[in-house]
């Protein structure tokens, strides 16, 4: 009996699911958004009542506390997703639901990539129009997500939002 001159080559240490590289599907990527939401607030509460309790008596009622608080939120969930995105490709939320974002080549989405695929959430800045702000702000947002959800579930193939293909990006599972 001959032995063979080497041993075979080792298995790989770890081989995607079967569902590695699909696109990732509407309700995960829901359940991902909603993760990455509840963290946010959490921050973001914490946040404006640690600055409340450092603000030293001055005013924080008043249209410039609720502008600073607006925009400051608008930038740190813009920041949040754009950052991980551009950085690692997953937020919390994704890593969570086994997703990640990357641009059309299969790599990293740039900073700018991240930031196009997230300004939807800039129509928060709505809220600084005095008096129906709130409000235009709301449904601004809400035809956005709408709009997300609509262009996501229409494209059958690939998943992608609007927000996506302006982007340049695709979310795909990664078992």
């Amino acid at each position: 009996m001959t032995q063979p001159p080497y041993p075979p080559p080792p298995p790989p240490a770890s081989q995607p699911g079967p569902t590695a590289g699909q696109p990732g599907d509407m309700v995960n990527r829901f359940v991902a958004k909603l993760v990455d939401w509840v963290i946010l607030v959490v921050a973001i509460v914490v946040i404006t009542m640690v600055l409340t309790l450092l603000s030293f008596g001055m005013s924080t009622r008043g249209y410039l506390w609720d502008a600073f608080t607006t925009i400051l939120s608008a930038a740190i969930a813009i920041g949040y997703f754009s950052f991980l995105e551009s950085s690692r490709g997953q937020t919390i939320g994704k890593t969570v639901m086994k997703m990640r974002v990357e641009n059309v080549a299969g790599g990293l989405p740039s900073m700018e990539q991240a930031l196009k695929r997230n300004a939807y959430m800039a129509f928060s800045l709505l809220g600084l129009v005095p008096f129906f702000g709130g409000v235009l702000s709301s449904l601004a947002g809400l035809a956005a997500m709408v709009t997300i959800a609509l262009t996501i579930n229409s494209d059958t193939v690939a998943h992608r939002g609007w927000h996506d293909n302006f982007a340049g990006t695709r979310v795909i599972k990664t078992d």
